[in-house]
């Protein structure tokens, strides 16, 4: 995402690698289990695992993915980890959540309710150096807004985060 790597709108060099990694993760969420109905949510134990071979995003639409596939066997830690420690989650009616605590409550509280995320229909990413807004359009409508930032490491995380989500 450096200097002559920005985009408007429309498929990079990456993009063809980015379609196949959201179409693998999309054929794992959709063959994850065989059975008709939802499948549980993970142990404390099998999230505890997951998290030493978490997933990064290298790419901005990865967060989104990341985020899916995290909410399902309920990995706080990991949807919290796709933020950044001083991170802005818009919570609905108007609240906020401002921090690394106050995203991982928002996000205990929103799970334990039983809350099923969905990928939507995700636009091609705005690039502009460090920064990049990502944007879906959910099932029900409502079209979200984050604008992430590329790190030290190369990964990226979500530094604003406008779910539409209202609660």
């Amino acid at each position: 995402m450096g200097a002559g790597q920005d985009y408007v709108y429309g498929y990079s060099g990456r993009e063809r690698e980015r379609l196949a990694d959201q179409a693998d993760t999309l054929a794992e969420l959709l063959h994850s289990d065989t059975s008709l109905g939802r499948k549980p949510r993970s142990t404390e134990s099998e999230v505890t695992s997951n998290r030493a071979r978490r997933d990064t995003a290298g790419d901005p639409q990865n967060l989104t993915r990341l985020l899916v596939s995290r909410a399902d066997p309920g990995d706080i830690e990991g949807i919290v980890a796709l933020h950044e420690p001083d991170a802005v989650l818009a919570c609905g009616h108007g609240r906020v959540a401002a921090g690394t605590d106050a995203i991982r409550r928002f996000y205990t509280e929103l799970l334990a309710t039983g809350r099923v995320f969905d990928l939507g229909d995700q636009r091609p990413a705005l690039i502009r150096g460090d920064l990049a807004l990502t944007s879906t359009r959910l099932p029900n409508g409502t079209v979200t807004a984050e604008i992430a930032r590329k790190q030290s490491d190369g990964t990226l995380l979500w530094v604003i985060d406008q779910p539409s989500i209202g609660v």
